[in-house]
């Protein structure tokens, strides 16, 4: 229960749902434990009047007798109908106290994990897979609610139902209560273990259906591919070979469960048998009536589920407190980028770097050496490296999504780590390299990164980013909706619609991360031109491979493992015959032998 009591702040929360719960469920039980008192009364009834009923036999008063025992027997039944229409009520509002509690705690549990998620540094990101996050804010989160809600709700009645039912049995006959409760724990530990065994091979099947359903997304999302090296047939063989797995699982599952309830059945039977043959040897000796057998043989199946219950009760508080904990270890992780001052000021836009340095720590690659560079407000810099050079890690830095291990970065003169996180990525437009749209329109879509934004502005956005004429062709227009991650775009419309996305927000400081190299030559000169006037006043971060998309740059730097090998302007660095006019001259060789 260690993990679990992460949950009690949620209790506390939701105290009265609680209260009022219990106390639900403990009328409900009275209104059930009395039917079988008024059963023994009506039998009793019947027996105890059965030798005055014959020894009137032909008399009139007997018509006057039955008449009287008829409306007594129907007045029992009347009042049973009464109590159980009572105790439905009462185990509706059970439901709606406990369950809805259970309900309300799973949408507030949820948004506490989603929230943590988006407090979370970009390392955190790349250390677990998207299916981790996924199946712990989700399936996790669902068990939890499944000891909240059910387990707790049962867990409870049976409680309530032991300490009211258990004195009355022991009162009417001890004897008779010990063999009428003997079958109960074999019957409790057999759904123990019965239940573990169905849990175990439950997950095994939603492992193999969460495999499944990855084969799956996989395979559709990446038909192009199939299609084009012509594998359908090969892909409908893996399809059928996990297919087959999944069932064979789960037939396995469905043959512990035919043992379920066949189970539960025979114990209660034993349960009843013994009661009725201890209950009958006792009535021939005249400590307990006919009335006190069915009694306890509603005492017994009103025991039967509760005991049942435990078994599942326990396997669930069993697996909510595995999801639990593995819902805690996220929710322990902090968050590394964070600022004490918080600073919320205007930004201008002048960037420098003082000799930042920068480790991943869990592929152990020093990305960025000891590099210092700045530029100044309204300025633009091109950064130009091959693959793997530590472009990228750059722009991170700049967005914060990494802290330096070394150096600082300074925005204005000021150490970034002083600005409020959230607030400094509001003021710069970001083009990343691998391109991510949404599901919705491509004008949500391009106003993605604002509240409330005016058509005019992403109409103008679509147009700098050379993208408008592309729109204006499809049926829908701007309310086009794009498939997952924009499949309906093509490589060069994506990274077009992510720069309308990035200068729609008219950020202070814009950085391009690479996002042309999925344009050709001709569209990339047709968008930097375009860009000429954006990157006007604004301060600008060209990070690319192409030295074709530096020429816009007032300042260029050329790196090469993480270290600044050299900068200087366009025409100084041609001049230079270094590194710089090595990669122009490959890549325009390149583009002419494509050509």
């Amino acid at each position: 229960m260690k993990e679990l009591s992460h949950l009690n702040k949620y209790f506390l929360k939701y105290k009265y749902h609680l209260i009022l719960g219990i106390i639900f469920l403990a009328l409900s039980n009275v209104f059930q434990i009395i039917p079988a008192q008024l059963v023994r009364h009506a039998l009793d009834l019947v027996q105890e009047n059965f030798k005055i009923h014959q020894s009137l036999q032909g008399l009139e008063i007997q018509t006057v007798f039955n008449s009287f025992i008829d409306s007594s027997i129907m007045l029992y039944g009347i009042l049973i109908l009464v109590f159980a229409i009572i105790r439905g009520l009462f185990l509706f509002l059970v439901r709606q106290t406990i369950i809805v509690m259970s309900r309300h705690i799973e949408y507030d549990l949820k948004n506490e994990i989603y929230f943590h998620y988006q407090t979370l540094p970009l390392s955190f990101y790349r250390r677990n897979n998207t299916g981790d996050l996924i199946a712990r804010i989700s399936e996790d989160v669902s068990k939890v609610r499944m000891y909240i809600g059910p387990a707790m709700m049962y867990g409870l009645n049976m409680i309530i139902l032991f300490a009211m039912l258990i004195p009355i049995m022991f009162s009417i006959n001890v004897k008779l209560t010990f063999y009428a409760l003997l079958p109960l724990p074999i019957l409790s530990l057999s759904i123990y273990f019965v239940n573990n065994i169905i849990n175990q091979r439950s997950e095994a099947i939603q492992k193999k259906l969460s495999d499944l359903s990855t084969f799956v997304q996989e395979a559709f999302s990446g038909i192009r591919v199939l299609k084009s090296f012509a594998r359908e047939n090969d892909s409908l063989k893996n399809f059928e070979t996990e297919s087959i797995d999944y069932k064979e699982k789960s037939l396995k599952l469905t043959r512990v469960n035919a043992m379920f309830f066949p189970l539960i059945m025979a114990l209660i039977g034993l349960s009843t048998i013994l009661t009725i043959y201890v209950g009958g040897t006792e009535v021939i000796k005249g400590n307990i009536t006919l009335g006190n057998i069915a009694e306890f043989v509603l005492y017994v199946n009103l025991l039967t589920w509760p005991v049942t219950s435990l078994g599942w009760v326990t396997s669930i508080v069993q697996s909510a407190a595995a999801s639990q904990k593995r819902i805690n270890e996220f929710l322990k992780v902090e968050n590394d980028i964070t600022s004490k001052e918080n600073l919320v000021e205007s930004v201008k836009g002048k960037l420098e770097f003082r000799n930042v340095s920068y480790h991943y720590q869990d592929s152990g690659i020093t990305a960025l050496k000891n590099m210092s560079f700045s530029v100044n407000e309204g300025e633009s810099l091109a950064i130009i490296g091959t693959t793997g050079s530590g472009k990228s890690t750059i722009a991170n830095i700049i967005c914060r999504m990494f802290d330096a291990t070394e150096g600082e970065l300074l925005i204005d003169g000021m150490d970034i780590r002083k600005y409020k996180p959230s607030y400094i990525r509001s003021q710069i437009g970001y083009v990343p390299q691998d391109v991510f749209l949404f599901s919705d329109t491509i004008s949500n879509n391009i106003a993605f990164g604002s509240d409330v934004l005016e058509f005019d502005k992403i109409k103008q956005a679509a147009n700098d980013a050379d993208l408008y004429n592309n729109i204006r062709h499809f049926p829908d227009g701007f309310n086009t909706i794009l498939g997952e991650r924009g499949i309906t775009l093509s490589g060069g419309q994506k990274q077009r619609l992510s720069i309308a996305r990035a200068i729609v927000r008219e950020p202070k400081i814009l950085i391009l991360d690479d996002c042309l190299s999925a344009v050709d030559t001709k569209t990339e000169n047709t968008i930097l031109n375009s860009l000429k006037k954006i990157m006007k006043d604004r301060t600008t971060v060209i990070i690319s491979h192409r030295v074709s998309s530096a020429k816009l740059a007032d300042k260029i730097i050329v790196i090469d493992d993480g270290e600044i090998v050299e900068k200087g302007t366009n025409e100084s660095l041609m001049a230079l015959n270094g590194v710089y006019k090595e990669l122009y001259e490959k890549q325009l060789q390149a583009e002419e032998t494509v050509s």
